[in-house]
């Protein structure tokens, strides 16, 4: 009895692995990528440079706030659409609050011991 159990467990458990396989969708060819010409200014991309590096930094101790990750989202839908006042603008917005974050880092905690 507890062979058949095992057997007809098995046979469920395979056919049911097999079945969600089968229904994956199929991967379609994307059409490569062509880069995106920047059309910022050096000041806006030397800004943009420092976000991605504040960014990055802020990731590794994680010490990025929410609105710091918003605003580099924004500056970069900014420098696509190329426009050099907004990346500046948020760009500058996130090195402050990366700034902020990891400043955060060294405050006292605030756990009950």
């Amino acid at each position: 009895m507890k062979q058949k159990l095992a057997t007809l467990a098995f046979v469920g458990l395979t056919t049911f692995a097999l079945s969600a396989c089968g229904n994956a969708p199929a991967k379609t060819a994307e059409a490569p990528k062509e880069p995106v010409k920047s059309a910022l200014s050096d000041a806006a991309q030397q800004a943009l440079d420092k976000a991605s590096a504040d960014v990055k930094t802020a990731k590794a101790k994680f010490a990025l706030w929410t609105t710091a990750d918003k605003a580099y989202k924004d500056a970069m839908e900014a420098a696509k659409a190329g426009n050099s006042d907004a990346v500046i603008k948020q760009a500058k917005f996130v090195s402050d609050q990366v700034a902020q974050g990891i400043a955060q880092l060294s405050y006292p905690s605030t756990e009950l011991k």
